[in-house]
């Protein structure tokens, strides 16, 4: 039998005792070894009442075979993100996700050790946010409807690519398909898929939003498919968010960061429309619209393999690509001109506008914050704004000094060189969004075709 000597321990322990993770270690013999503050404070525990003592002594409510620790040091092999849900010595119900992995020494093994997350409190939180859903839906499901505070007429723009989109999503809104909704933070994602929910027929059933970033994938899928009774210990029956939006629509916002394999489960509810809960055999049937959002391009998704490509094929029947707002830039003065008014009623101010220097900024700003970021520079800048018209100097002081060196780079006002410079920018930005068609470029710059030749022509001079 190999041992770990008592340097090798110390520095072990010291190591061990910096990481910010429950940490329990093991030997052959199942007996602790190792056990840190952050562990005991997962299980509901003294470190005292666990170091040293056989694993099943301090847990009783443990077995061979439902502890991992055991099972790990019996066949050698690892366990990767088990659920492990135990009741305390002291009689409390604790929730882990733990990875347990055999330590080797000289190919023999001499012990295992375990990594677990507490995520109890996130369990409890999600378990009483689907109790607070299922109990508005029982009242009336009516009153589910009210989450959606928005319609696609809330989202303001003049820009025509993303009027017309705003057009056909109104249009395609009656259609009970699936949805792909495409677009950088803050372009306004969730605003859009309410609009679309509440243009549809189903606006007067549930909509539920969830999104499915940093969320364990064993606690994700109770969540959307619910629990049977048994199904684990505690576990009570439960109904998922599918069927809390039954007749409704479901919302899946950062879908690539769910794992692949609850991406195959959703994309056999997609099939059939049927959903099983965890740990039942018999399948409900379900009549939810499902539309789900990503902030990074669903084709990049799948070529890093967080996005399976059947389900992007299945989704991908309606697709919508919302425009950052650097590539819409009509939009950042219009909506400038709205959050200005917004804010003075809420705020009860009078400004009337921005000076010119603020203008120019906000144009050559790329904004990756895109609309919240604009609104929330505006909303700063109006609590902060001693004059009736906004200043380089009410600035959020993060944009503050990019604007001074922008400042000193477009002190230049004289009208033909500026007049240039905005009809090239106006010019190539038409191109960009016909994708270099001439006609539909020329459309959007309502001017005739000969005449956006000419001035190409002259530009290339």
């Amino acid at each position: 039998m190999v041992q770990l000597t008592a340097l090798t321990q110390e520095v072990l322990s010291a190591i061990l005792k910096t990481i910010d993770e429950g940490i329990h270690v093991v030997n052959t013999e199942g007996k602790t070894i190792f056990y840190n503050e952050v562990a005991a404070r997962h299980d509901g525990m003294d470190v005292k009442e666990v170091q040293g003592k056989y694993i099943l002594d301090a847990f009783p409510s443990l077995s061979e075979d439902s502890s991992t620790l055991i099972r790990v040091i019996k066949t050698g092999k690892p366990i990767y993100n088990q659920m492990q849900v135990y009741v305390n010595i002291h009689g409390t119900r604790i929730d882990t996700i733990n990875t347990t992995l055999p330590i080797f020494v000289d190919k023999e093994i001499i012990g295992a050790v375990e990594i677990a997350k507490d995520y109890s409190r996130m369990k409890q939180l999600a378990e009483s946010l689907l109790d607070l859903q299922k109990n508005v839906s029982k009242s009336n499901k009516k009153k589910a409807s009210k989450n959606v505070t928005y319609t696609l007429q809330d989202l303001k723009s003049i820009n025509p690519i993303f009027i017309s989109m705003k057009d056909e999503a109104g249009k395609l809104a009656k259609s009970d398909s699936p949805i792909l909704v495409y677009g950088e933070s803050g372009t306004g994602k969730e605003l859009f898929v309410q609009g679309i929910h509440h243009a549809s027929h189903r606006t007067n059933g549930p909509f539920i939003a969830q999104n499915c970033a940093a969320i364990p994938e064993t606690l994700l899928e109770s969540i959307l498919f619910g629990t049977a009774k048994g199904s684990y210990t505690g576990a009570v029956e439960r109904k998922g968010l599918f069927e809390l939006a039954d007749g409704g629509t479901l919302f899946l916002d950062e879908l690539h960061t769910m794992p692949i394999e609850l991406q195959a489960k959703l994309l056999r509810v997609l099939e059939d429309g049927l959903v099983r809960r965890v740990g039942s055999a018999q399948n409900t049937s379900v009549d939810v619209r499902v539309i789900a959002a990503m902030n990074i391009h669903p084709n990049v998704a799948v070529e890093n393999q967080k996005l399976r490509s059947d389900l992007y094929y299945r989704l991908n029947v309606f697709t919508f690509s919302l425009l950052p707002i650097r590539e819409r830039k009509e939009d950042i003065l219009f909506l400038k001109d709205y959050f200005i008014q917004f804010f003075n009623k809420k705020l009860q101010k009078n400004i009337k506008g921005i000076d010119l220097n603020v203008e120019s900024f906000f144009i050559s700003h790329p904004w990756p914050g895109n609309v919240r970021e604009l609104k929330h520079t505006i909303e700063y800048m109006m609590n902060v704004c001693e004059e009736d018209v906004l200043q380089m100097n009410d600035l959020p002081i993060m944009m503050r000094q990019q604007a001074v060196s922008h400042e000193k780079v477009e002190r230049n006002f004289s009208l033909r060189k500026n007049v240039e410079e905005l009809e090239g920018k106006l010019i190539d930005h038409a191109l960009c969004l016909s994708k270099g068609n001439i006609n539909q470029a020329a459309k959007l710059l309502e001017i005739p075709r000969q005449t956006l030749q000419y001035k190409l022509k002259r530009s290339k001079e």
